[in-house]
Protein backbone atom coordinates (compact mmCIF):
# COMPACT_ATOMS: atom_id res chain seq x y z
CA UNK A 1 0.00 0.00 0.00
CA UNK A 2 1.76 3.14 -1.20
CA UNK A 3 2.19 5.84 1.23
CA UNK A 4 0.80 9.40 0.75
CA UNK A 5 3.71 12.58 0.62
CA UNK A 6 4.03 14.62 3.17
CA UNK A 7 2.20 18.13 2.52
CA UNK A 8 5.85 20.30 2.37
CA UNK A 9 7.22 17.74 -0.05
CA UNK A 10 3.89 17.76 -2.15
CA UNK A 11 4.14 21.84 -2.07
CA UNK A 12 7.60 21.40 -2.97
CA UNK A 13 6.90 19.63 -6.03
CA UNK A 14 3.97 22.01 -6.90
CA UNK A 15 6.23 24.95 -7.43
CA UNK A 16 8.97 22.76 -9.35
CA UNK A 17 6.07 21.73 -11.43
CA UNK A 18 4.80 25.10 -11.72
CA UNK A 19 7.99 26.87 -12.57
CA UNK A 20 8.93 24.05 -15.33
CA UNK A 21 5.40 25.14 -17.14
CA UNK A 22 6.24 28.85 -16.48
CA UNK A 23 9.84 28.12 -18.20
CA UNK A 24 8.44 26.48 -21.12
CA UNK A 25 5.73 29.04 -21.38
CA UNK A 26 8.51 31.84 -21.41
CA UNK A 27 10.95 29.62 -23.84
CA UNK A 28 8.14 29.13 -26.22
CA UNK A 29 7.08 33.04 -26.35
CA UNK A 30 10.40 34.02 -26.95
CA UNK A 31 11.33 31.42 -29.95
CA UNK A 32 8.11 32.68 -31.48
CA UNK A 33 9.71 36.17 -30.99
CA UNK A 34 12.78 35.27 -32.15
CA UNK A 35 11.00 33.30 -35.22
CA UNK A 36 8.68 36.64 -36.47
CA UNK A 37 8.59 37.02 -39.94
CA UNK A 38 8.31 40.00 -41.46
CA UNK A 39 6.41 40.73 -44.51
CA UNK A 40 7.00 43.53 -46.86
CA UNK A 41 5.50 44.68 -50.59
CA UNK A 42 7.96 45.97 -53.42
CA UNK A 43 6.27 47.91 -56.33
CA UNK A 44 8.63 49.10 -59.53
CA UNK A 45 7.89 49.41 -63.25
CA UNK A 46 9.18 46.70 -65.01
CA UNK A 47 7.64 43.80 -66.76
CA UNK A 48 7.95 41.13 -64.77
CA UNK A 49 9.61 39.29 -67.53
CA UNK A 50 12.28 41.64 -67.63
CA UNK A 51 15.55 40.70 -65.77
CA UNK A 52 15.10 44.04 -63.86
CA UNK A 53 12.43 41.33 -62.23
CA UNK A 54 13.58 37.89 -63.17
CA UNK A 55 16.97 38.46 -62.69
CA UNK A 56 17.52 41.09 -59.89
CA UNK A 57 14.54 41.37 -57.48
CA UNK A 58 13.55 37.68 -57.88
CA UNK A 59 17.46 37.09 -56.95
CA UNK A 60 17.87 39.81 -54.34
CA UNK A 61 14.57 38.29 -52.28
CA UNK A 62 15.92 34.60 -52.56
CA UNK A 63 19.32 36.27 -50.90
CA UNK A 64 17.23 38.11 -48.31
CA UNK A 65 15.33 35.02 -47.56
CA UNK A 66 18.06 32.76 -47.28
CA UNK A 67 20.04 35.44 -45.10
CA UNK A 68 17.05 36.04 -42.56
CA UNK A 69 16.59 31.78 -42.52
CA UNK A 70 12.92 33.05 -43.98
CA UNK A 71 12.13 35.74 -41.39
CA UNK A 72 11.97 38.47 -43.84
CA UNK A 73 9.75 37.66 -46.55
CA UNK A 74 9.18 40.07 -49.55
CA UNK A 75 6.71 39.96 -52.57
CA UNK A 76 7.55 41.93 -55.63
CA UNK A 77 4.68 44.02 -57.72
CA UNK A 78 6.35 44.09 -61.24
CA UNK A 79 4.69 46.41 -64.37
CA UNK A 80 3.43 49.16 -61.98
CA UNK A 81 0.51 47.54 -60.46
CA UNK A 82 1.32 48.65 -57.20
CA UNK A 83 2.87 52.35 -58.37
CA UNK A 84 3.76 54.37 -61.46
CA UNK A 85 6.95 54.58 -62.19
CA UNK A 86 7.11 58.09 -61.09
CA UNK A 87 5.71 57.99 -57.64
CA UNK A 88 7.48 55.19 -56.56
CA UNK A 89 9.55 56.93 -54.34
CA UNK A 90 7.31 59.31 -52.97
CA UNK A 91 5.01 56.03 -52.55
CA UNK A 92 7.61 54.60 -50.73
CA UNK A 93 8.19 57.81 -48.33
CA UNK A 94 4.21 57.47 -47.40
CA UNK A 95 3.91 53.61 -46.84
CA UNK A 96 1.89 52.59 -49.49
CA UNK A 97 4.46 50.49 -51.06
CA UNK A 98 7.52 49.26 -48.07
CA UNK A 99 9.91 48.90 -51.21
CA UNK A 100 10.20 50.53 -54.08
CA UNK A 101 12.69 50.21 -57.23
CA UNK A 102 12.60 52.89 -60.08
CA UNK A 103 14.55 55.73 -61.21
CA UNK A 104 15.56 58.96 -59.54
CA UNK A 105 15.42 60.65 -62.88
CA UNK A 106 11.67 60.19 -63.41
CA UNK A 107 11.40 62.61 -60.46
CA UNK A 108 13.56 65.40 -62.40
CA UNK A 109 14.44 67.84 -59.28
CA UNK A 110 13.46 65.69 -56.45
CA UNK A 111 17.15 64.23 -56.10
CA UNK A 112 19.38 67.60 -57.22
CA UNK A 113 22.63 66.41 -56.29
CA UNK A 114 22.40 62.62 -57.59
CA UNK A 115 21.72 64.67 -61.04
CA UNK A 116 25.41 64.69 -61.64
CA UNK A 117 25.59 60.65 -62.02
CA UNK A 118 23.29 61.50 -65.06
CA UNK A 119 25.84 64.16 -66.35
CA UNK A 120 26.61 64.44 -70.05
CA UNK A 121 30.40 64.63 -70.86
CA UNK A 122 31.41 61.86 -67.96
CA UNK A 123 32.63 58.83 -69.44
CA UNK A 124 31.65 55.28 -68.32
CA UNK A 125 32.71 51.86 -69.36
CA UNK A 126 30.36 50.04 -68.83
CA UNK A 127 27.39 49.49 -66.01
CA UNK A 128 29.69 48.59 -63.03
CA UNK A 129 31.86 51.41 -63.32
CA UNK A 130 29.02 53.77 -63.63
CA UNK A 131 26.52 51.54 -60.75
CA UNK A 132 30.07 51.81 -58.10
CA UNK A 133 30.53 55.75 -59.09
CA UNK A 134 26.76 56.42 -58.28
CA UNK A 135 27.13 53.99 -54.82
CA UNK A 136 30.28 55.27 -53.96
CA UNK A 137 29.17 58.68 -54.19
CA UNK A 138 25.76 58.59 -52.90
CA UNK A 139 27.43 57.04 -49.50
CA UNK A 140 29.95 59.28 -49.66
CA UNK A 141 27.58 62.74 -50.08
CA UNK A 142 24.63 61.09 -47.90
CA UNK A 143 22.59 64.23 -49.43
CA UNK A 144 19.48 64.92 -47.62
CA UNK A 145 17.55 64.56 -50.33
CA UNK A 146 17.35 60.60 -49.61
CA UNK A 147 17.54 60.20 -45.95
CA UNK A 148 13.58 60.07 -46.02
CA UNK A 149 13.85 55.98 -46.57
CA UNK A 150 16.76 53.60 -45.95
CA UNK A 151 18.62 53.57 -49.47
CA UNK A 152 19.86 49.62 -50.25
CA UNK A 153 20.86 50.05 -53.70
CA UNK A 154 21.67 52.00 -56.61
CA UNK A 155 22.59 50.29 -59.96
CA UNK A 156 23.58 52.23 -63.40
CA UNK A 157 22.97 51.43 -66.61
CA UNK A 158 25.99 52.90 -67.99
CA UNK A 159 26.35 54.20 -71.82
CA UNK A 160 23.03 54.37 -73.76
CA UNK A 161 22.48 55.15 -77.05
CA UNK A 162 19.67 56.74 -79.57
CA UNK A 163 17.65 54.59 -81.05
CA UNK A 164 15.76 56.12 -83.81
CA UNK A 165 12.56 55.42 -86.42
CA UNK A 166 14.83 57.82 -89.28
CA UNK A 167 18.46 58.05 -89.29
CA UNK A 168 20.31 60.64 -87.26
CA UNK A 169 24.01 60.91 -88.52
CA UNK A 170 24.17 64.73 -87.78
CA UNK A 171 22.59 67.20 -85.02
CA UNK A 172 20.71 68.67 -88.15
CA UNK A 173 18.66 65.48 -88.38
CA UNK A 174 17.79 65.36 -85.02
CA UNK A 175 16.86 68.96 -84.98
CA UNK A 176 12.87 69.05 -83.56
CA UNK A 177 12.93 65.12 -83.79
CA UNK A 178 10.45 64.10 -80.54
CA UNK A 179 12.60 61.86 -78.57
CA UNK A 180 11.53 60.02 -75.34
CA UNK A 181 13.86 61.44 -72.57
CA UNK A 182 13.72 61.75 -68.71
CA UNK A 183 15.58 63.90 -66.24
CA UNK A 184 18.83 65.48 -67.07
CA UNK A 185 18.71 63.83 -70.70
CA UNK A 186 15.55 65.80 -71.73
CA UNK A 187 17.42 68.95 -71.16
CA UNK A 188 20.28 67.15 -73.71
CA UNK A 189 17.96 66.24 -75.79
CA UNK A 190 17.00 70.06 -76.17
CA UNK A 191 20.32 70.88 -76.41
CA UNK A 192 20.81 68.87 -79.37
CA UNK A 193 18.06 70.59 -81.26
CA UNK A 194 15.61 67.55 -80.42
CA UNK A 195 12.60 67.49 -78.67
CA UNK A 196 12.15 66.08 -75.57
CA UNK A 197 9.16 64.15 -74.47
CA UNK A 198 8.78 62.60 -70.97
CA UNK A 199 7.26 59.15 -70.34
CA UNK A 200 8.94 55.73 -68.61
CA UNK A 201 10.08 52.53 -70.32
CA UNK A 202 6.85 51.25 -70.04
CA UNK A 203 4.57 54.27 -71.85
CA UNK A 204 7.50 54.16 -74.71
CA UNK A 205 6.57 51.03 -76.93
CA UNK A 206 3.21 52.55 -77.66
CA UNK A 207 4.56 55.93 -78.37
CA UNK A 208 7.04 54.76 -80.53
CA UNK A 209 4.63 52.46 -82.50
CA UNK A 210 2.34 55.48 -82.94
CA UNK A 211 4.93 58.05 -83.75
CA UNK A 212 3.97 60.10 -80.60
CA UNK A 213 7.90 60.04 -80.33
CA UNK A 214 10.17 59.24 -83.13
CA UNK A 215 12.98 57.88 -80.95
CA UNK A 216 14.56 57.18 -77.08
CA UNK A 217 17.56 57.83 -75.47
CA UNK A 218 18.32 54.67 -73.70
CA UNK A 219 20.32 51.43 -72.71
CA UNK A 220 20.41 49.18 -75.25
CA UNK A 221 18.41 46.63 -73.27
CA UNK A 222 15.29 48.29 -74.09
CA UNK A 223 15.96 47.37 -78.10
CA UNK A 224 14.97 43.37 -76.23
CA UNK A 225 14.14 43.98 -72.92
CA UNK A 226 11.23 46.72 -73.91
CA UNK A 227 11.50 45.08 -77.65
CA UNK A 228 12.17 48.83 -78.68
CA UNK A 229 13.86 47.19 -81.48
CA UNK A 230 10.06 46.43 -83.01
CA UNK A 231 9.19 49.79 -83.59
CA UNK A 232 12.95 51.69 -84.23
CA UNK A 233 15.10 51.04 -87.22
CA UNK A 234 18.09 52.91 -86.31
CA UNK A 235 21.11 53.09 -83.70
CA UNK A 236 23.07 56.28 -83.35
CA UNK A 237 26.35 55.12 -81.15
CA UNK A 238 26.27 57.86 -78.14
CA UNK A 239 27.95 56.77 -75.43
CA UNK A 240 28.81 60.44 -74.29
CA UNK A 241 25.40 61.37 -73.60
CA UNK A 242 23.37 58.99 -71.02
CA UNK A 243 23.24 57.18 -68.12
CA UNK A 244 20.40 56.73 -65.81
CA UNK A 245 20.35 55.45 -61.88
CA UNK A 246 18.00 53.21 -60.61
CA UNK A 247 17.29 52.84 -56.57
CA UNK A 248 16.00 50.27 -54.42
CA UNK A 249 14.98 52.13 -51.34
CA UNK A 250 13.10 50.73 -48.29
CA UNK A 251 10.24 52.71 -46.08
CA UNK A 252 12.58 54.18 -43.22
CA UNK A 253 9.62 53.22 -40.35
CA UNK A 254 9.42 49.67 -41.69
CA UNK A 255 12.99 48.96 -42.08
CA UNK A 256 13.41 50.15 -37.89
CA UNK A 257 10.56 47.96 -37.07
CA UNK A 258 12.39 44.97 -38.13
CA UNK A 259 15.22 43.87 -35.15
CA UNK A 260 18.84 45.19 -35.51
CA UNK A 261 19.92 41.48 -35.73
CA UNK A 262 17.69 40.81 -38.83
CA UNK A 263 18.92 44.61 -40.46
CA UNK A 264 22.59 43.36 -40.27
CA UNK A 265 21.64 40.35 -41.92
CA UNK A 266 19.52 42.08 -44.90
CA UNK A 267 22.61 44.57 -45.12
CA UNK A 268 25.12 42.40 -45.53
CA UNK A 269 22.73 39.82 -47.83
CA UNK A 270 22.26 43.56 -49.89
CA UNK A 271 25.86 43.96 -50.38
CA UNK A 272 26.91 40.85 -51.30
CA UNK A 273 24.23 40.72 -53.70
CA UNK A 274 24.56 44.57 -55.18
CA UNK A 275 28.72 43.44 -55.96
CA UNK A 276 28.04 40.20 -57.43
CA UNK A 277 24.44 40.86 -59.41
CA UNK A 278 23.44 44.65 -59.48
CA UNK A 279 26.39 46.66 -60.43
CA UNK A 280 26.14 44.14 -64.11
CA UNK A 281 22.50 44.35 -64.54
CA UNK A 282 22.52 46.00 -67.56
CA UNK A 283 25.88 44.92 -68.82
CA UNK A 284 24.53 41.69 -69.11
CA UNK A 285 21.93 42.97 -70.80
CA UNK A 286 22.93 45.11 -73.40
CA UNK A 287 25.04 42.83 -74.97
CA UNK A 288 22.88 40.19 -76.64
CA UNK A 289 20.27 43.30 -76.84
CA UNK A 290 22.50 45.03 -79.53
CA UNK A 291 22.93 41.50 -81.49
CA UNK A 292 19.38 40.92 -80.94
CA UNK A 293 18.76 44.31 -82.59
CA UNK A 294 21.52 43.85 -85.45
CA UNK A 295 21.16 40.39 -86.39
CA UNK A 296 17.48 39.32 -86.00
CA UNK A 297 15.86 42.81 -86.26
CA UNK A 298 18.44 44.29 -88.66
CA UNK A 299 18.81 47.48 -87.40
CA UNK A 300 21.46 49.94 -88.67
CA UNK A 301 24.13 50.72 -86.31
CA UNK A 302 25.31 54.82 -86.90
CA UNK A 303 28.90 55.21 -85.59
CA UNK A 304 29.24 59.17 -85.25
CA UNK A 305 32.89 60.96 -86.74
CA UNK A 306 35.15 62.72 -84.59
CA UNK A 307 34.01 65.47 -85.87
CA UNK A 308 30.78 65.21 -85.49
CA UNK A 309 30.61 63.41 -82.10
CA UNK A 310 32.29 66.89 -81.09
CA UNK A 311 29.67 69.26 -81.87
CA UNK A 312 27.88 66.80 -79.61
CA UNK A 313 30.12 67.17 -76.75
CA UNK A 314 30.40 71.06 -77.26
CA UNK A 315 26.68 70.87 -77.38
CA UNK A 316 25.80 69.67 -74.08
CA UNK A 317 28.69 71.17 -72.29
CA UNK A 318 26.37 74.15 -70.66
CA UNK A 319 24.75 71.31 -68.48
CA UNK A 320 27.92 70.85 -66.40
CA UNK A 321 28.08 74.75 -65.35
CA UNK A 322 24.22 74.90 -64.84
CA UNK A 323 24.70 71.62 -62.93
CA UNK A 324 27.45 73.28 -60.48
CA UNK A 325 25.61 76.36 -59.64
CA UNK A 326 22.44 75.09 -58.81
CA UNK A 327 23.82 72.45 -56.09
CA UNK A 328 26.42 75.43 -54.73
CA UNK A 329 23.75 75.76 -51.60
CA UNK A 330 22.93 71.97 -51.50
CA UNK A 331 26.66 70.76 -50.59
CA UNK A 332 30.06 71.93 -50.06
CA UNK A 333 31.70 69.09 -52.31
CA UNK A 334 32.91 69.77 -55.82
CA UNK A 335 30.07 67.04 -56.72
CA UNK A 336 31.50 67.14 -60.63
CA UNK A 337 35.15 66.63 -59.54
CA UNK A 338 34.20 63.89 -57.42
CA UNK A 339 32.58 62.29 -59.98
CA UNK A 340 35.14 62.73 -62.54
CA UNK A 341 37.48 60.89 -59.80
CA UNK A 342 35.17 58.33 -59.24
CA UNK A 343 34.68 57.45 -62.55
CA UNK A 344 38.61 57.45 -63.14
CA UNK A 345 39.31 55.17 -60.14
CA UNK A 346 36.03 52.44 -61.35
CA UNK A 347 36.65 52.50 -65.18
CA UNK A 348 40.17 51.62 -64.65
CA UNK A 349 38.94 48.59 -61.98
CA UNK A 350 36.41 47.39 -64.24
CA UNK A 351 37.69 48.17 -67.72
CA UNK A 352 35.40 46.59 -71.02
CA UNK A 353 36.75 43.07 -71.83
Amino acid sequence: MSKKLSKPLSGILAVILLCTLMLVSLSSTALAETKKTYQFNLAHFFPGTHPAETVFIQGWIQAVDEATDGQVKITSYPGETLLKAADVYNGVVQGIADIGLSCFSYTRGRFPVLEAFELPGITYLNSKSASMVAWEGITTLNPPEIQDTHLMMVVATGPGDLFTKTPVRTLDDLKGMEIRATGLSATTISLLGGTPVAMSQAETYESLQKGVVKGNLSPDEVLKGWKHAEVTKYITVTPFLYNTLFFVTFNQDKWNAMPEELRDKVTAATAKFHEEVGIGLWDMQNAPAMDYAVNDMKMEVITLSDEEAALWIEKVKPLQEEYTQGVADLTDRDVIALVEELAQKYNQMYPND
